[in-house]
């Protein structure tokens, strides 16, 4: 009978403590001012992220076989870190656009905290159930937050959307694990590792169905071609910071959960050659496809949203690019990219969230003619986004697509690596179509920028000097991703 590992879930229930303050403080106060429910939460994923510190390196006991279905291995905490700077940024982003568009501040706290702990159980777990029950709890609060604006009628339509795509992919995954326990007759990753390895299965049918299940369960959670259909629209139709979050957070569960999955119980199915391909060719045309479409459509994009909505599809290629390569540099890529990532794509739509108003998202293209004339201090801060998202020197993008590409050159797939490298190129011209817009163009009736203060500017501050510590001192940090994945993979 599986047992769960104690210490584990220590981060997660510092998170869900943080969770029922912010909502018990919501449900007691009296009429009077509103309760700080985002302390509540930063304190709790401050928690998370320092018992995430003292958990690092755990015993070799840690990893028995027969331990837990969650376990705190190097590779899942750092995730959990990851995840605890997410949120504890999109809470300091939130706290001036909950007031100014009058959200229901208690629920959008507690859902954004669950949300995270289901994120956090996602990278931690070992068990394909488990997964599946994580990636429940982290959807079903991300849905509701896209339409917590219940006036808003695009906001509804992109969380039914966001449902009703999100539920058949988890039906999707579901069978994936049933047909895996078929034919392993557990749903433990150990097991099914030791399983597969043990028995001369190449082209077994059941394995490769179980895999393309999974494997559709995990691309739409990543927003891969061809499953991607619900991004633009789920992005575009949420309020701004909540986009932020989902494009990150979500992204990042998902990539560890896929990766664990995928690079140790899945890997003797990596490479088939008498029954035909394997996971990993059919990832890299997919890896292809995504980095290409949301490339080639986020330029015809005059919605920065959007337009960022097909930015997030083609860096989940660059990430796809990464899992593919599968060789230790690809590896520790894969989470430095996420950091890098994360950071830059939840301050770039901070931005945006800050920026808008309560009956104007501000969020067109021409919305940001001029900003640099009006508020220089946030048209600089974009731009650094801008221009780490495209993957320019000395920022913390450029220096994730060049471990990647690496990766994917040391293993072989070079012409993943020149698809990657050519993308880049283009996508620079639309993030710079926006830096020209902030530069050198007139406002001619665009609205006045909002002033941001206090958390918010904290936030922004924050993430840029990550960016360009990240883009110019990486070292420490890939050697720490190296430790991580060295310990499972």
């Amino acid at each position: 009978m599986p047992t769960l590992q104690i210490d584990a879930v220590v981060p997660m229930l510092c998170v869900t403590l943080g969770a029922l303050a912010a909502m018990a403080g919501e449900a007691l106060r009296g009429k009077g001012p509103r309760m700080p429910g985002g302390w509540f939460g930063i304190i709790g994923l401050a928690g998370a992220a320092i018992s995430a510190v003292i958990l690092w390196n755990p015993t070799p006991e840690a990893f028995r076989e027969d331990f837990g279905v969650i376990v705190a291995d190097n590779f899942g905490l750092f995730v959990t870190l990851v995840l605890a700077l997410v949120g504890i940024l999109t809470i300091m982003f939130s706290s001036q656009v909950i007031h100014r568009d009058n959200l229901p501040a208690g629920e959008y706290y507690a859902l954004l905290l669950f949300s995270i702990v289901g994120m956090m159980m996602m990278a931690t777990a070992t068990d394909l159930l488990v997964i599946f029950v994580a990636l429940e709890i982290l959807s079903l609060a991300v849905y509701v937050l896209t339409g917590i604006r219940r006036e808003d009628q695009a906001g509804t339509e992109a969380a039914f959307k966001y449902f009703l795509l999100g539920a058949i992919s988890s039906a999707f995954f579901l069978y994936g694990i049933a047909f895996t326990y078929g034919v392993t007759g557990s749903t433990r990753l150990s097991a099914i590792t030791q399983y597969l390895s043990a028995q001369s299965m190449s082209g077994d049918a059941m394995v490769l169905i179980a895999l393309a299940l999974l494997l559709v369960g995990f691309a739409f959670k990543i927003s891969a071609v061809p499953f991607h259909m619900w991004t633009p629209d789920a992005y575009e139709g949420a309020p701004a910071i909540v986009t932020g979050f989902m494009s990150t957070g979500v992204k990042a569960a998902a990539f560890a959960a896929f990766a664990r999955v995928f690079l140790s119980s899945f890997e003797p199915f990596r490479d088939l050659s008498a029954a035909g391909p394997g996971w990993a060719p059919v990832v890299a045309v997919i890896a292809a496809a995504t980095m290409i479409l949301g490339t080639v459509v986020g330029v015809a994009q005059a919605n920065l949203k959007r337009m960022l909505a097909y930015s997030s599809i083609a860096h989940g290629g660059y990430l796809l690019v990464g899992l593919v390569a599968a060789n230790s540099v690809g590896k520790a890529a894969i989470l430095f990219y996420l950091l890098a990532y994360s950071v830059t794509n939840l301050a770039a739509f901070g931005v945006i969230a800050l920026l808008g108003a309560r009956d104007r998202a501000n969020d067109s293209l021409r919305d940001y003619a001029g900003l640099w004339h009006g508020s220089p201090g946030l048209a600089a801060l974009m731009t650094v986004c801008l221009l780490s998202l495209g993957g320019l020197p000395p920022t913390a993008g450029f220096i994730g697509k060049w471990y990647i590409f690496q990766a994917a050159v040391s293993a072989g797939y070079y012409w993943l690596a020149i698809i990657g490298v050519l993308t880049s190129v283009v996508s620079v011209f639309f993030y710079l179509r926006v830096v020209v817009m902030m530069y050198m163009a007139e406002r001619d009736g665009a609205p006045e920028p909002a002033r941001v203060t206090g958390f918010g500017m904290v936030a922004l501050t924050l993430s840029i000097v990550v960016i360009f510590f990240l883009g110019i001192l990486p070292t420490p940090v890939l050697d720490f991703a190296g430790q991580s994945i060295a310990t499972i993979f």
